[in-house]
């Protein structure tokens, strides 16, 4: 098995967003699992420790963080590299009709056997935030 092509990250990278969006789950899974069909490291953020299942690192935050954000991507912040894609991601939530912009840097490396290493860069809500912090309190280990 040979790395993702750029015209099948192409595809991924649109899709991500779009399916995301749209809240299809089943197109999303399936997208990740045309790219990364096996062996999934996230650190996400970097820095935390690392998840390694496809469930913890594609569907569990699906589940979780989807209902509430909207995912854009300006493509001249996305940049695709042999088998890395790199982008700026505004990550857009909602909770109690309140919004809140957080960007990320996102990097994912595909690799010739199925596998993805994605590494997340952002400032972690406080839990006291009213809006993310609620949401990533579920999401990451205690920071005290």
């Amino acid at each position: 098995m040979a790395a993702p092509t750029r015209e099948a990250l192409e595809n991924w990278a649109k899709n991500y967003v779009e399916l995301w969006n749209k809240g299809d789950k089943e197109g999303w899974v399936q997208n990740w699992k045309d790219v990364a069909p096996s062996g999934f490291v996230m650190l996400d953020p970097v820095g935390t420790p690392p998840k390694h299942d496809f469930v913890g690192c594609c569907v569990k935050p699906f589940d979780l963080f989807q209902p509430m954000t909207e995912f854009r991507v300006d493509p001249s912040t996305m940049f695709i590299c042999g088998s890395e894609v790199a982008w700026v991601m505004e990550n857009v939530f909602t909770k109690d009709g309140e919004k809140q912009h957080m960007k990320s840097i996102e990097v994912y490396r595909f690799g010739a056997d199925g596998s993805v290493e994605i590494r997340t860069h952002y400032d972690v809500p406080e839990t006291s935030d009213p809006v993310a912090g609620e949401v990533f309190s579920e999401y990451l280990p205690d920071r005290s």
